[in-house]
């Protein structure tokens, strides 16, 4: 059999690109691969500005590391174990190894920064290390092998090798062309296999499933289903292949989803482009590329290789005083947990932990202007590396806007009183930090939203394509028992199947102060109201409890069994005498129901609760682990929390996991439309009384002209 063609290795290459979105790690795809430059948009409309990232200089302890910090780990690095100048050793994350919080809480501007260091996650010899690279002093301080189960990060290498070592497989080659399928049209997809036992003990292993793109981009509306090809990562070598009865391909037709291409008639009245616009311009401000001011908030924010987009040192200033005051030290989603209920043998493994498998970072393709963010939005741009150490720059990866759409802050109307004509409201104007992720088929899309009452909104946003299996049927009549198997019928011969989507959130909260906070369990508890004490039968009381131990922390949310929970800090009190506090208000949610030892629910433990608190560990920021690929469960939030450690006063993180049941059905084929969890943040006794009744109405002498548009 001949070597693959020069067109089949394009298709294979750009699928991959399509697949992960990591533009970034192909040389000369976007604008700086090798200058370290970027483009960001200025404030406001206006031209987009070239950023000279190869001169940046960090300005604050957590800042991530700069192109020319970069380039200095990957010398340090080739200094201490050849094999990363010859390539036997790859990396495979770097990112900022942050200084200890204490000495970042003390910090002030003007002040030197605390010592830079790194943190990267390498794979060589086929040993996973985390090491520590100094780089003031120019040496490596840590370096520890295979401190847990499991490997490191994926890189686009890692997809790239399988996929070849797959397609120079004579025997796979014959399997694709016995479907009626040009290896020209072949997409062969690297997936993850979790960790299910013997076969991937000892050896990082891809499993490789196919699909055709012939006649359309939307290859994963046609799998080639019943084929996949298991890949030795360290050997490069096939070590199996499954070949199963054919089942015939989906068609091309009805798959498309450009809007350059597509020729669809829509059956509706236009509607209008929408713009903010601000006469005076934004009102927030970002400050050496990375503190956001903004009304009473001033935070942090920063692009993540593995989390993505991470917002710290969140301080509001007090309605009262002025005074800036301490919210949240660090948040940021720390893993996704995506398992698909099917348990056949070519999908059983189909169990995704994203954020610690690939990364959510390198997945984070530039926004799109005017329709992933507004005209009036900022960008900023994300540096990492790659995998031999060189600087890269995502250009456009996270957007700030402010956001306004008619919502209401707070209003009251009186009637009651003769006379008084008494109608006060005042708009919801709010700051969105937005960053959007393509990993693999799904597109995530994370804002942090602010409220200048002190409201932080956490929002999780899921489009995309689904991951669906072929089937001999093509109609919901033909299938009899097979109805429900694994999901329904979304289209001729394409099931779309059951799946979940748990989304676990590291959320360190200070409230006032980093060491003396609590979780006080606030539970509504019926009573019964005694015979001939009054006509009502029943009430509910408030009766409050603090959490001692981890254990006491580990929560699953009920509706008929009702809580609030507050994070306090008790040594900070309202002139009322009540503890300074923030409550956590979940919003929609679903439960994982996996079974405990059920190999994906071990490995993805963080998801047995909605609500965890744990004791502030600077090691524990991933609720997955520290390497996650092939992890076999033994360092996750469970881990740590059945340590029970203490969290009465203490430095507590608290971890919320928002999740979604998903049941295909036919509005999500070919492209599935937006679908949205959040949850919130919210002051509880922080402040004396409502901190914006002082805020200034909108008045319509200081906007722009505009009036509707009147028709005949």
């Amino acid at each position: 059999m001949a070597e693959p063609s020069l067109a089949r290795l394009s298709a294979l290459f750009f699928g991959f690109l399509l697949l992960f979105a990591t533009y970034s790690w192909v040389p000369g795809l976007h604008p700086g691969f090798l200058s370290g430059t970027g483009v960001r948009k200025t404030l406001g409309p206006g031209p987009k500005l070239r950023v000279d990232h190869s001169s940046a200089k960090p300005h604050h302890p957590l800042d991530p590391l700069t192109v020319r910090e970069i380039k200095r780990v990957q010398t340090i690095l080739f200094d201490h174990d050849p094999g990363f100048g010859s390539g036997s050793a790859t990396i495979h994350s770097m990112a900022l190894d942050e200084p200890d919080k204490t000495h970042v809480v003390k910090w002030k501007k003007g002040n030197r920064l605390p010592s830079r260091r790194a943190e990267v996650l390498a794979l060589s010899g086929g040993q996973a290390h985390v090491i520590i690279v100094d780089l003031d002093s120019g040496r490596v301080v840590s370096d520890v092998v295979n401190p847990t189960s499991g490997y490191p990060i994926l890189t686009m290498d890692d997809i790239i090798a399988a996929s070849q070592v797959a397609m120079k497989s004579i025997e796979f080659n014959r399997s694709v062309e016995a479907r009626g399928v040009k290896l020209s049209d072949l997409i062969a997809l690297p997936t993850f296999t979790g960790w299910y036992g013997p076969e991937e003990e000892g050896r990082r292993i891809l499993k490789v499933q196919c699909f055709t793109s012939q006649d359309t981009p939307n290859y994963f509306m046609r799998p080639i289903e019943g084929l996949y090809a298991t890949v030795d990562m360290d050997k490069l070598e096939v070590i199996k292949i499954v070949d199963k009865s054919p089942v015939p391909i989906p068609k091309a037709s009805g798959t498309e989803y450009r809007y350059s291409v597509l020729n669809k008639p829509v059956h509706m009245d236009r509607i209008n482009p929408l713009s903010i616009e601000q006469p005076d311009g934004p009102s927030f401000r970002v400050e050496n590329g990375h503190l956001v001011k903004w009304a009473n908030w001033v935070f942090h924010v920063k692009a993540d290789h593995r989390a993505g987009m991470i917002i710290s040192q969140a301080t509001i200033r007090d309605s009262e005083t002025g005074e800036p005051r301490s919210v949240m030290y660090k948040g940021f989603p720390s893993e996704l947990f995506v398992p698909y209920m099917d348990p056949e043998e070519l999908w059983y493994y189909k169990t995704y932990l994203d954020a610690g498998e690939i990364g959510l970072g390198p997945a984070a393709m530039p926004l799109v202007p005017l329709n992933d963010c507004p005209r009036n939005a900022y960008y900023i741009d994300g540096v990492f590396a790659s995998p031999d150490g060189k600087a890269i720059v995502q250009p456009n990866m996270i957007c700030l806007f402010e956001r306004y759409a008619g919502d209401v802050s707070w209003r009251h109307s009186e009637i009651l009183i003769p006379n008084a004509d008494i109608r006060e409201s005042r708009p919801k104007v709010t700051l969105v930090a937005r960053m959007a992720t393509s990993v693999g088929n799904y597109d995530y899309t994370f804002d942090w939203e602010f409220q200048i009452d002190g409201l932080i909104r956490v929002t999780v946003a899921a489009s995309g394509m689904l991951m669906v299996k072929g089937t001999p049927y093509q109609n919901v009549d033909d299938l009899g028992d097979k109805e429900n198997d694994s999901g329904p019928l979304i289209s001729e011969n394409v099931i779309g199947v059951v799946h979940d989507h748990f989304i676990t959130f590291h959320l360190d909260m200070d409230i006032d102060g980093p060491t003396n906070n609590s979780l006080v369990k606030v539970h509504l508890e019926k009573q019964r109201v005694p015979n001939g004490k009054s006509p009502r039968k029943s009430y509910l009381k408030v009766k409050k409890y603090v959490a001692k131990t981890e254990k006491d922390a580990q929560i699953k949310l009920s509706l008929y069994d009702p809580y609030e929970f507050h994070i306090v800090n008790p040594n900070r009190k309202s002139r009322l005498g009540n503890p300074a506090g923030y409550r956590i208000i979940p919003g929609g949610n679903a439960a994982s129901l996996l079974d405990h030892d059920d190999p994906p629910q071990t490995r993805a433990a963080f998801s047995n609760n909605q609500i965890w608190v744990t004791r502030y560990n600077r090691s524990e920021q991933f609720a997955g682990g520290v390497l996650v690929y092939q992890s076999h469960g033994d360092d996750t939030l469970q881990v740590w929390s059945d340590r029970d450690r203490s969290i009465e006063n203490k430095d507590i993180v608290l971890w919320y996991t928002l999740g979604f049941h998903h049941i295909p059905c036919q509005e999500d084929y070919p492209v599935m439309p937006t679908v949205a969890a959040s949850f919130e943040l919210k002051p509880a006794n922080f402040f004396e009384s409502n901190p914006v009744i002082g805020v200034a109405p909108f008045f319509e002498k200081d906007l722009p002209v505009c009036r509707p548009f009147a028709s005949s």
